[in-house]
């Protein structure tokens, strides 16, 4: 058997190989959006005394909101002395795992086109590459599912730690006085619910390509060539 290098386009033409370029595609979608996010809230004072303070809360990926201050060091906002404050939350195992996926996809997908282009003909002469491929597919499905939900709930997590209860709860200031907390301009998340939809997204590309994977495997040729052709009767066995 032949095992070089030999370059074929092909494969990109047919399912198997056209919807593992997609996934390395929206793998690279799903973590970057993610994973280079940062942001600021516009958290405004309104005095009793007429006058208004700004505060800026700044966070970024990994969303470990409780490292970013909101009040760095004492300081006098409103004629009250206010210790440092950080925010409150913390969803990076959710960040972190979701990024972590799709990292690990955006590798394997390139490994897996590697082989498709250059080794194909192995790959389609051994039966440990199709199946390899097909439960490395099947298994990644399943964490795509877990990590685009875990995502999405630690998101959620971080839109109401920086919203303006959340604010108002951990700022001691804005509790029992005559002091209004608002947040006034709310950071851009727009990419942070693309990174979700792509997470779910490539959790269906990924499990519609596991079909074609699996028709590569010897399960799939053994099932059919199993079955009896059309016009071929059972010979009983004889007594």
């Amino acid at each position: 058997m032949m095992t070089g290098f030999r370059l074929n386009l092909s494969p990109l033409k047919e399912p198997l190989g056209f919807l593992k370029l997609v996934e390395w595609l929206t793998a690279i979608f799903a973590f970057g959006s993610c994973g280079g996010f940062s942001g600021t809230n516009i958290v405004s004072l309104f005095c009793g005394d007429g006058t208004n303070k700004t505060l800026n809360a700044n966070f970024q990926y990994p969303f470990r909101l409780s490292k970013f201050p909101l009040v760095d060091g004492n300081t006098t906002i409103c004629n009250h002395s206010v210790p440092t404050t950080h925010l409150m939350g913390d969803s990076t195992s959710a960040a972190e795992f979701f990024v972590g996926i799709g990292v690990l996809c955006f590798l394997y997908s390139m490994v897996a086109l590697l082989v498709y282009l250059g080794y194909m003909h192995v790959y389609k002469d051994s039966d440990f590459g199709p199946i390899f491929d097909f439960v490395i597919t099947a298994a990644l499905v399943f964490l795509w599912l877990v990590c685009s939900s875990a995502w999405a709930k630690g998101l959620q997590n971080v839109k109401d730690a920086t919203d303006t209860e959340a604010i108002s709860n951990t700022l001691a200031l804005c509790k029992g006085s005559n002091i209004t907390c608002e947040v006034t301009d709310f950071a851009n998340m727009r990419t942070l619910n693309i990174s979700v939809v792509f997470g779910f997204l490539n959790m269906f590309i990924w499990a519609g390509n596991a079909w074609f994977v699996y028709k590569e495997t010897r399960w799939h040729s053994q099932k059919f060539s199993s079955q009896p052709g059309p016009g071929r009767q059972q010979v009983p066995a004889p007594i």
